[in-house]
């Protein structure tokens, strides 16, 4: 009779450690396949916003050398974005399909556009681009400030200013001496 009840929990402790054991293999696939799948939509988030920026080559072709206002490139981050200058960047939607054009602003961040087509962003990006070479002329050809104007004061001489110092100091010293032999009387 002593058989029967360790019979039984012999069984349910060998049941259990076997289910418990194909129950972490089984929630250890199953992440491995979310991470494979988080990995599969940062490449196709990568994979977009790279033939996005090859979409940007002919406009950045145009700019100038000599203007340095932006600096294009894909960063592979936690969200990959592909950034047109310090405070633009393009990073895909919530869905992954939609590409949202944003600029950071003291204020917060703006959305400049949003959509699934590319010449959509390419053509927002280009406002942008010519918007803000707009704003450098302005800032560049701003009026110079006047020169100041520069008034000969008339020279003083040093000495008097150094005998009036020697005066003054000796008198300082004949008072102290006088106060010193006032006090010891």
């Amino acid at each position: 009779m002593s058989d029967a009840p360790n019979t039984g929990s012999n069984a349910v402790s060998d049941t259990r450690p076997t289910r418990l054991r194909d129950a972490l293999r089984q929630a250890r696939i199953e992440a491995a396949d979310r991470t494979g799948v988080v990995v599969d939509l940062r490449d196709a988030e990568v994979a977009r916003l790279e033939i996005l920026n090859e979409a940007l080559d002919p406009l950045f072709a145009q700019v100038p050398e000599q203007i340095d206002l932006f600096d294009r490139g894909v960063s592979q981050g936690e969200t990959p974005r592909l950034w047109i200058d310090v405070v633009a960047h393009v990073l895909m939607g919530r869905d992954k399909r939609i590409y949202r054009f944003v600029q950071d602003s003291r204020f917060g961040r703006i959305v400049l556009a949003e959509s699934h087509d590319v010449a959509v962003i390419v053509d927002a990006v280009t406002d942008y681009v010519a918007r803000r070479m707009i704003e450098r002329e302005h800032a560049l050809v701003a009026t110079p400030m006047a020169e100041p104007v520069a008034i000969d004061k008339p020279r003083r001489s040093g000495f008097w200013i150094f005998a009036l110092g020697f005066v003054v100091g000796v008198a300082a010293l004949f008072g102290l001496a006088l106060f010193a032999t006032l006090r010891n009387f």
